[in-house]
């Protein structure tokens, strides 16, 4: 065999190796994601990282959990990860605010409505005069349960209250004398000993082992229209038109993707899947 030939026969067993082999050179050639994530977000996000989705997206993604909003955040607005998954677009207005506007939203995700527990009372009617109220001491947790407050009949707000900095000082009515009580709300479940109504995001009320639409004696109305309450994705400013970024917003509305979540979290995670152009809109 003429060295022209070994070389053209060596060159078309090579091609034809490639070829068989092809489908696993995306996973060499994927690009790394990191996202941070925290409880039953962190799941969700473990599960689309390990699907055959990602893959086929080329993506590598690497979740990380870190404990606190605020971590959660720097982790994004300092480089450390690239997005983060935990966040109603209230409580990212609200670090934005103090952060010079770091983070952007790329997507929607989900809505999951707040609920008020109690160990004392079954019912809303049943609460009494002096009433102890745990509220989240962060600014748009402690603005939203103050709405649910109003909204369950228990109080009522000045008519200039502001969803971004409200605090219990703008209540002008409180017929039962409630007292409010504000915490770090990742302590919520474990207060319930403590309170006699202790005010809960349903991610937080989750890891607790409480589901709002069974345990809370008053929840919010799910409404996917309302701007404050969807959860979304946020990235770092000046990356929202980074396309691996983008693909995670397109993995997490995956029909495999939705189906997890309404198994494992028994429908208390509401899909929104809405252009965030379209939600701005919507709060004009």
């Amino acid at each position: 065999m003429s060295i022209k030939s070994f070389a053209k026969k060596v060159t078309l067993t090579t091609l034809a190796a490639l070829s068989l082999f092809g489908a696993a050179l995306p996973a060499s050639a994927a690009t790394k994601v990191t996202v941070s994530s925290i409880g039953s977000d962190y799941d969700v996000w473990k599960f689309i990282a390990e699907s055959e989705e990602a893959k086929k997206a080329g993506l590598e993604i690497e979740v990380k959990e870190i404990d606190g909003g605020l971590p959660l955040n720097k982790s994004v607005a300092d480089g450390i990860v690239d997005a983060n998954a935990f966040q109603s677009l209230g409580y990212l207005d609200a670090f934005n605010k103090e952060s010079d506007n770091a983070l952007v939203p790329i997507g929607t995700t989900y809505i999951e409505p707040m609920g008020i527990y109690s160990k004392k009372y079954k019912k809303i009617e049943e609460v009494k005069e002096g009433a102890v109220v745990a509220l989240a001491d962060n600014p748009a947790n402690t603005t939203r349960a103050l709405r649910l407050l109003e909204s369950a009949g228990l109080i009522k707000l000045k008519p200039d209250f502001d969803d971004g900095v409200g605090t219990p000082d703008d209540v002008i009515e409180n017929p039962k004398k409630l007292e409010f009580k504000l915490i770090d709300d990742t302590t919520a479940v474990r207060v319930l000993d403590d309170v006699d109504l202790s005010i809960i995001g349903n991610t937080i009320a989750l890891e607790g082992g409480l589901n709002v639409l069974k345990d809370a004696i008053y929840k919010e109305e799910i409404n996917d229209s309302t701007k404050s309450r969807i959860n979304v994705i946020a990235v770092k400013k000046g990356r929202e038109k980074d396309e691996n970024l983008l693909k995670l917003v397109e993995l997490y509305h995956t029909p495999k993707v939705q189906e997890f979540i309404k198994e494992k979290f028994e429908g208390t995670k509401v899909e929104v899947k809405k252009d965030m152009k379209d939600v701005w809109k919507e709060a004009e």
